[in-house]
């Protein structure tokens, strides 16, 4: 099992440094970017909060997005990755924002997308957004690895921000 803080040291760093603050909100890596963050020492000067969004009821409750996605959007892709990072931010009033969603496994969502999908976005000054594909099926393998991308792609939004 991976070391909660060491994967989150650079984003942290990052977020220290420039006197950030940053929202999570994450699906399939089932709260591990918010822990990871929340692994180091002093978190409350950039950890503002996060939740994971799992269900429809937890879109519209926790990140006040209704049942109905803009025209032609789904979960599980780019777009809706940054739909989701954008309400984070805005409901918490933050600098930054993360988000992830995708199909950790063992077999893939609803909409198609196999195990080992996931999509990540940034919002804030560098907004940015990734998709992941493991081709693994192994459920928590996946978890850590959509976690791991989804701190490293905040870590270089916020030093690249930051080398402005």
């Amino acid at each position: 099992m991976p070391d909660l803080s060491e994967m989150a040291r650079g984003a942290a760093d990052a977020l220290f440094a420039s006197g950030a603050t940053v929202a999570v909100s994450e699906s399939s890596s089932g709260g591990l970017v918010a822990a990871a963050l929340l692994s180091i020492p002093n978190a409350s000067r950039y950890f503002q909060g996060g939740a994971v969004v799992y269900t429809h009821r937890s879109r519209a409750g926790l990140l006040c997005l209704d049942e109905t996605l803009p025209a032609g959007m789904r979960a599980s892709t780019e777009g809706y990755a940054i739909l989701c990072a954008e309400a984070a931010r805005e409901r918490l009033g933050t600098t930054w924002s993360v988000a992830e969603t995708g199909a950790a496994g063992p077999s893939g969502n609803r909409y198609g997308d196999p195990a080992g999908h996931s999509c990540i976005a940034v919002c804030g000054p560098v907004p940015r957004a990734a998709t992941i594909e493991t081709r693994s099926a192994n459920r928590e393998a996946n978890m850590w690895v959509f976690a791991r991308a989804t701190l490293e792609l905040l870590r270089q939004c916020v030093a690249e921000h930051g080398g402005k």
